[in-house]
């Protein structure tokens, strides 16, 4: 299992901060921010395989299940 910062979005954020650079604006202006969308992710063989169970609230706020 795996709880962490969408890297995309974080991507995708990052390409404004250099847009904002680029258009004239100073590094040291620009605020930082923290990431505003995570991911669960879940390798369901290995749960299996430690058999643990997942509950429902957390199965239906899975993002990505690893088969």
């Amino acid at each position: 299992m795996s709880y962490g910062a969408d890297q995309i979005e974080q991507y995708r954020r990052a390409a404004g901060y250099v847009d904002c650079i680029l258009k004239g604006t100073k590094p040291s202006d620009l605020m930082v921010q923290a990431p505003i969308k995570y991911r669960l992710v879940v390798n369901m063989k290995t749960a299996k395989a430690l058999a643990l169970d997942m509950p429902l609230p957390i199965f239906m706020r899975i993002d990505e299940v690893i088969e």
